[in-house]
């Protein structure tokens, strides 16, 4: 565990227990979000590397436009 980690939960357990509850119940579902989401991205690698080339094919064709910020 980091030092700023430990400071952190040294800093909470400072809290009343309603609010370390609340604070673990964030941290866990923080931490279930983060896997969830490296293994979809990991599981889309491809799908968004296929996209991409399509992307870079199609801007080769002069098919694309550039962005106008002011236009969206």
């Amino acid at each position: 565990m980091t030092k700023l980690l430990e400071k952190a939960f040294a800093e909470a357990s400072k809290l009343p227990e309603l609010e370390q509850n609340a604070l673990a119940h964030w941290l866990i579902e923080e931490v279930l979000a983060e896997k969830k989401w490296e293994v979809t991205f990991a599981e889309s690698e491809d799908a968004l590397a296929k996209l991409a080339e399509e992307a870079l094919a199609e801007h080769e064709q002069g098919i694309t436009e550039l962005l106008d910020p002011d236009r969206l």
